[in-house]
């Protein structure tokens, strides 16, 4: 009967440590999304399972092109994944399907060659605060509709396409 009691104990040692180190790592290292919708084709898709990096803007500050998941700023529970594209400071001005950052003309690598930016949108971004815009400009509810996201919105960056499996990919944003 004692064997039995310190087998359970160390079964239940174990679950316990298992359960933390999960709760440590979702918490604060990485955490798992879901695409939903096509705003960020053809860089991720709808159903596309993603890892996001939580850690690494505890060291270093987000920067230009790294895609982000954030919470919506008009509601907090809602999640949205997109790309940086203005940076603190930044005066960012969208006009004839082209996008300014302060006075130059942003070159997009990651994107289509025929890509469109709609819209017009003349603003500085403030502190703390970034502008982000969906790959797939003409279906993307994004910061020319509602502004810039305030970087304690921002939960972490884009690193791991794990679904699906024929599509699994490393993002290096370096």
């Amino acid at each position: 009967m004692r064997s039995f009691w310190l087998a359970a104990r160390e079964t239940l040692e174990i679950v316990i440590i298992s359960l933390v180190t999960v709760f440590i790592i979702r918490s604060f290292i990485i955490q798992p999304f879901l695409v939903n919708g096509s705003s960020m084709e053809p860089t991720f898709s709808n159903g596309n399972y993603l890892l996001i990096d939580e850690v690494s803007y505890y060291f270093r500050s987000p920067d230009r092109g790294e895609v982000v998941v954030f919470r919506y700023p008009n509601d907090q529970s809602v999640y949205f994944i997109k790309r940086i594209v203005g940076l603190p400071g930044d005066r960012i001005v969208i006009r004839n399907n082209q996008i300014f950052i302060n006075d130059k003309e942003l070159q997009e690598d990651y994107l289509p060659s025929l890509t469109r930016t709609d819209g017009r949108v003349d603003v500085q971004v403030g502190e703390n605060e970034y502008f982000v815009l969906g790959d797939n400009r003409s279906y993307s509810f994004d910061s020319r509709n509602w502004g810039s996201v305030n970087k304690e919105n921002l939960i972490g960056m884009a690193r791991l396409r794990v679904f699906p499996f024929n599509k699994m990919k490393v993002f290096n944003y370096e």
